[in-house]
């Protein structure tokens, strides 16, 4: 089953309301007005692309460990996943569907890394959870996602049904700002250009891992002919 099948049957499931997911109607209601507006913006078409160049970063690994992006690209191409939490069911589904696919990834000389704006503490939840090779980043107040142009604010009627359901992102996130990253997904060559890129602000849609396959394998055939 490919990875939005999967997350279009949990989807189905959830606002179903299908058990154990017991949602109100009003809450999905929520849910999608947030992301309709969120479309409606025009965010997505202004964060970074293919062609683009991505900014550099360090940021800690689940073991307070820094990470730099430049290292990871002197090694070889970087692929990153940007996503919004341990809390998300659907971003959890898609690092299972990047771990499966990280052979791959690794067999054309590529890294991996996911950033999140969540705690060490929430990273290395994720990473038992999901049962990840690769490590998962904390970027703080979401500074790294706003390179990107990938940071958002949440609006208040949307705090409010999160702290009504108490999914507290401060708490989560350790900052009081009430933001998120679009999902998104990238490629970066050794010469710091993106070589792919997938941004949606529909949270329940996520490219395939597969899709960033041959903007790898034009990477490493640059890289063999260098």
């Amino acid at each position: 089953m490919t990875l939005q099948a999967r997350l279009d049957a949990f989807k189905a499931d959830f606002e179903a309301g299908k058990p154990p997911y017991t949602v109100p109607p009003a809450v999905i209601e929520t849910m999608r007005r947030t992301t309709a507006e969120l479309v409606a913006s025009g965010a997505a078409a202004r964060a970074l692309k293919a062609g683009d160049e991505a900014p550099a970063f360090t940021l800690q690994d689940p073991d307070h460990q820094p990470v730099s992006s430049a290292d990871l690209l002197a090694k070889g191409p970087l692929v990153i996943s940007f996503y919004r939490g341990v809390w998300c069911p659907y971003c959890n589904m898609e690092l299972q569907a990047l771990q499966a696919a990280l052979p791959e990834f690794e067999a054309l000389g590529a890294s991996l890394v996911a950033i999140s704006p969540q705690t060490a503490a929430n990273s290395r939840k994720s990473v038992r959870q999901n049962e990840l090779g690769f490590p998962i980043l904390s970027d703080p107040h979401n500074d790294v996602a706003a390179a990107f142009g990938l940071r958002f604010a949440l609006p208040d009627y949307l705090v409010d049904l999160y702290k009504s359901l108490k999914n507290e992102l401060p708490t989560f996130n350790g900052d009081p700002s009430w933001t998120l990253p679009m999902p998104a997904r990238y490629v970066v060559g050794q010469d710091g250009t993106i070589l792919y890129g997938e941004v949606n602000p529909d949270y329940t849609r996520r490219p395939e891992p597969e899709d960033m396959l041959p903007a790898l394998r034009r990477a490493a055939a640059a890289t063999a002919a260098a």
